[in-house]
């Protein structure tokens, strides 16, 4: 697709409009999302390398790489749930006019990878493990092929759900990362004031009943195909300009579209909570935590718990034993008003830059 023609079209519509509240509060913003940076980003995107390969259990994982810088360490950006590599054109644009190549995987059942169920929009996954066993696949075997003058270390940056991939990808393998910085990571799923043994009976036994029952994945309580909200509703970014760009990435490539969670995605969600503190001590690296003061999506005590965990047994993360709070942000960091965007990517750089 020619992203160069398509978001000119749709964007200037967009920044006439919805983002002037936005660009007058952010308006010293040095990465505000103007109608020229949205054309180089088109420009730029026109120049990254879109790829896929096969997993040992025949599942086509894709991702996306901007490698033009083979003696620098890049940066690894996992994403979060429901979200595709064609997300996040503006980060890597913004990276790359840091200094710093990328590469975005799209997690299995979502994105532009395959997915795992006959209806495609449905978030399930059999083990939670596997989405690190595919961002081992990447980065220890089809990276150095594919790119073996990329011998330097790389960073890493997850958001959400990629936060919880991250780690325990960083307690299963040995691997090359230098640091981390984790945005809203998912340490675990926000249960809406449900106490946490209800929630866990509830999902385990839905679960269950689904295996006996049925070979079709059920959808857990209240989710269903559908996975939109309008701009009001929405509790994911403040920034309408954003918002919008996502919408129309989606209205153009329907075949990104995400809907709810199955109970079998929530109960290995769990399981994968518990393996993250059970295995605390395999996290020897720098980690740095950013947590949005304003969240909706994730848990932030799971959050605030495990970095004054993390920290008793590695002093080089979450300094202090605290994480990063970026007041009055909603759960998507790098997609925000530029106030909140800009402060997460500073604190990411510096901490990219602490740990060279």
């Amino acid at each position: 697709m020619n992203y160069k023609q398509f978001y000119p079209l749709v964007l200037c519509w967009l920044f006439l409009g919805t983002s002037a509240m936005a660009n007058n509060i952010s308006a010293e913003s040095k990465r505000a999302l103007t109608l020229e940076k949205t054309i180089a980003i088109a420009t730029f995107w026109q120049s990254v390398q879109q790829a896929s390969f096969t997993t040992d259990d025949n599942i086509s994982i894709a991702y996306a790489t901007n490698f033009k810088r083979p003696e620098q360490p890049y940066i690894v950006i996992v994403p979060g749930r429901s979200e595709s590599y064609l997300k996040y054109q503006e980060l890597a644009f913004d990276l790359d006019n840091q200094g710093y190549d990328s590469v975005i995987i799209d997690h299995r059942g979502q994105g532009l990878s395959a997915r795992l169920t006959p209806n495609r929009l449905q978030g399930y996954i059999e083990k939670f493990d596997q989405y690190a066993e595919d961002l081992h696949q990447l980065l220890n075997l089809i990276l150095p092929e594919r790119y073996p003058q990329h011998k330097q270390h790389a960073y890493m940056l997850a958001h959400s759900m990629g936060g919880a991939i991250a780690l325990r990808y960083l307690q299963l393998y040995p691997n090359n990362i230098k640091a981390l910085t984790l945005s809203s990571p998912m340490i675990a799923i926000s249960r809406g004031g449900t106490p946490d043994w209800l929630a866990k009976s509830l999902i385990k036994t839905g679960s269950m009943l689904n295996r006996w029952l049925s070979d079709t994945p059920w959808y857990f309580f209240g989710q269903n195909d559908i996975n939109k909200s309008t701009f009001d509703e929405n509790r994911l970014m403040h920034s309408a300009p954003r918002f919008e760009r996502f919408q129309a990435l989606y209205h153009e490539q329907p075949e990104l579209k995400l809907g709810g969670v199955t109970f079998n995605w929530l109960e290995q969600a769990i399981i994968n909570s518990d393996n993250l503190l059970n295995d605390i001590d395999k996290l020897s690296l720098p980690i740095q935590m950013l947590q949005a003061g304003s969240e909706h999506i994730v848990d932030n005590d799971a959050q605030t718990s495990f970095c004054q965990q993390l920290y008793k047994s590695n002093s080089n993360a979450c300094p202090e034993g605290k994480p990063v709070i970026i007041s009055g942000a909603y759960h998507e960091l790098f997609f925000e008003l530029d106030k909140y965007r800009d402060s997460a990517i500073d604190h990411t750089i510096a901490w990219f830059k602490l740990h060279q």
